[in-house]
């Protein structure tokens, strides 16, 4: 018998989990490399077994997805065709000039100073988003935490972040965090949304491709009226109050052109604000390797193939469209890659369906993107004492000074110019924050390495788990 083809995939949320399935099923050897120590991404996010949660479910909305996936991942380790390595930390993927192949470096142990390496005849990026924050005066605080955040801390430490919450930005996101933690005790005092979500139904197209968003979209609001959330849309935190840690914030209205209502202003008194205003894709590895964007995100054809042959990729890393959407495109890459791996052209008839919802879903994300954009004039709100990069510490006004003063005009000059982006993150946060604020295109950064690396692990001492 000849070997197996082999397939790395880098990520085990929706996309990384459908894609493992898909191959496996058609007779690739799948090695499911991820950071977290279980499957399931942040969507999936489960709470450690140590806590001993009663009902996980409750936390969840498609709990019968995943525990199909579950159950599904579960039979394919069981026969072997899938190993997943968990706890670890893809720092690069590079193809071997002697091979062909591909290596998947990665660390591992909880310091992460142990190097290992995945030798694979194809690779799967299916490395999921990264919320976006958009800052304001006070954003710094604790107690400010990202929307994701602190569903993070609800679903994997079954935690509250606060008693008293605000949620606040724009976005779907908005809403599961709020009714999560209304649903969880604690007191959401406000719900504040810089969009109108009405304006959604003023997209008839996309809603008719997706007609279970109505259904959930009530749902939702239905939960926020049992918990009694205070909704206020076309609104915006303008500043965060607090000496040691956060107070209040406070809210003003939006006009159309995004500026603030005059004596609209009112504050809120909590201990929690937990802001995001949407996300971006990891581009990171697929930058490294070569791959084409399409604007932040990573550029696909109809299989799902990167421009860069032998590398795929799947679900937020191609575009932020949700967990349906990730499932649908990793199905499909992994029968591609399944085909593709055989030497044989796949046939379009397997996946004519999950295409025709691909398609669906991806028209009704765009008409959401539109209507959750970020309010025009957000930077000029924020103030010159302001910090942009809470890792160099670097202000609103020391980026103007870079930008009207200095002549830059781009990302990079910025950053060379005022250490913006150079700190721990490497701009992941701040870097939406600093285009804003100086008026450029945000772009993606080539690294070579996507997370610090120890020196020994670069110096070659790593184990091959091939």
């Amino acid at each position: 018998m000849t070997e197996r083809p082999r397939l790395a995939v880098i990520g085990a949320g929706p996309a990384g989990l459908a894609a493992s399935l898909a191959a496996a099923e058609h007779g690739v050897a799948v090695t499911l490399v991820d950071a977290a120590e279980e499957a399931g991404g942040q969507f999936y996010r489960q709470p450690a077994a140590a806590l001993g949660a009663r009902r996980p479910q409750a936390l969840h909305h498609q709990w019968r997805t995943w525990r199909r996936l579950r159950s599904g991942l579960d039979r394919q380790l069981a026969a072997g065709r899938v190993t997943h390595l968990t706890g670890h930390h893809v720092w690069c993927v590079e193809r071997e000039s002697d091979s062909g192949r591909f290596a998947v470096h990665a660390l591992r142990g909880p310091a992460q100073e142990e190097g290992v390496v995945v030798r694979a005849d194809a690779v799967l990026l299916a490395t999921g988003g990264y919320e976006k924050v958009l800052p304001f005066p006070g954003w710094t605080l604790p107690g400010v935490v990202t929307a994701g955040g602190a569903q993070a801390m609800l679903k994997g430490g079954l935690v509250l972040p606060g008693r008293t919450a605000v949620v606040a930005g724009t976005g779907p996101l908005l809403l599961p965090v709020a009714t999560g933690l209304a649903a969880a005790g604690a007191r959401v005092a406000a719900l504040v949304e810089s969009a109108d979500p009405r304006d959604v139904l003023r997209r008839p197209s996309a809603l008719a491709a997706q007609p279970g968003k109505l259904a959930e979209g009530a749902r939702y609001a239905a939960l926020l009226l049992r918990h009694r959330v205070r909704t206020l849309v076309r609104h915006t935190v303008v500043e965060a109050h607090g000496t040691d840690r956060l107070e209040a914030v406070t809210v003003a209205a939006l006009d159309a052109q995004g500026r603030v209502g005059p004596g609209s202003e009112r504050r809120v008194p909590c201990d929690t604000l937990a802001v995001g205003h949407g996300m971006l894709p990891h581009t990171d590895l697929a930058e490294t390797l070569g791959c084409r964007l399409s604007g932040t995100d990573v550029y696909v054809d109809d299989e799902q193939r990167t421009d860069v042959p032998g590398v795929w990729a799947a679900g937020e890393t191609t575009g932020i469209g949700g967990a349906a959407l990730a499932l649908v495109e990793g199905h499909i890459a992994g029968r591609s890659i399944a085909a593709r791996l055989r030497g044989t052209a796949p046939d379009p008839r397997a996946w004519a369906a999950a295409g025709r919802a691909r398609a669906r879903l991806r028209g009704f994300f765009a008409a959401v993107d539109a209507v959750y954009a970020p309010p025009p004039g957000w930077a000029d709100r924020v103030t010159h004492d302001t910090v942009l990069c809470r890792c160099e510490e670097v202000t609103a006004g020391e980026v103007r000074t870079a930008v009207d003063e200095l002549g830059a005009g781009d990302l990079r000059t910025v950053k060379l110019l005022t250490r913006a982006g150079m700190g721990w993150c490497q701009g992941r946060m701040c870097g939406p924050a600093v285009a804003g604020v100086a008026g450029c295109p945000l772009t993606a950064a080539r690294r070579p390495l996507a997370r610090p690396v120890p020196l020994g692990v670069l110096a070659g001492s790593e184990e091959d788990l091939e």
